[in-house]
């Protein structure tokens, strides 16, 4: 049976996972990569499936190539060779962020939590409204045991976009397991609830941090 850690929402720039999408598509020349808010020449759109926020940077045809076989490689679960496509395509196209929240991914998954956590920051410098980078960093820094960077990582991700449920149940989450915050816990369950009202599992969670919170 799953332990609340392992729903931690996350996902890679061009894949599906847990509703979130973030695309990059080619087009002309152009690709889109994730982004936190729209910029001018990106858009972003929210559907009954989730999240798509896309951002145009210019790339050479063959960072496309490196890019789309990096995250086939990614969704294969072949993080080495992945890992070693997306540093080519960070060092070709350095102001791609959906390569770095990729390959901080591939890294986290791989282990490298230290490589993780620089590809993440990376994104983050490029894109100070990278909201799915900031998600990515909450989780890494909690792999960590770093949970005050973590608290803070997931309420960035919310300070730039409050619907970004993913972000709120990772925070609630937190909260919850590591710093027995349960004020926090139980309104980030909450708001979740509200956003995601499907999830029947974060009303049994509610019911018992409400529980715990009884003197």
């Amino acid at each position: 049976m799953p332990t609340r850690t392992d729903l931690e929402r996350t996902t890679c720039a061009r894949r599906v996972a847990a509703g979130l999408v973030l695309v990059v598509a080619f087009l002309g020349g152009w690709t889109t990569a994730s982004a936190g808010k729209p910029r001018a020449g990106s858009t972003s759109q929210q559907d009954a499936g989730g999240f798509q926020l896309t951002e145009k940077v210019r790339v050479p045809a063959d960072v496309r190539a490196d890019y789309d076989n990096a995250t086939r490689a990614l969704e294969a679960k072949q993080y080495d060779q992945g890992i070693a496509l997306l540093q080519k395509v960070t060092q070709k196209a350095p102001t791609a962020t959906a390569a770095y929240v990729d390959l901080g991914i591939a890294y986290g998954k791989s282990g490298d939590l230290d490589k993780a956590l620089a590809s993440l920051k990376r994104a983050v410098e490029l894109n100070p409204r990278q909201l799915v980078a900031y998600n990515e960093l909450g989780i890494v820094y909690r792999r960590k045991g770093e949970f005050a960077a973590a608290r803070e990582s997931y309420e960035r991700a919310l300070a730039v976009f409050p619907g970004f449920h993913y972000a709120r149940l990772n925070l609630a989450i937190l909260c919850d397991l590591y710093l027995r915050d349960l004020a926090c816990a139980r309104d980030n369950y909450a708001a979740y609830q509200q956003q995601v009202p499907d999830d029947k599992q974060v009303a049994k969670w509610i019911a018992d941090v409400n529980a715990r919170a009884k003197p």
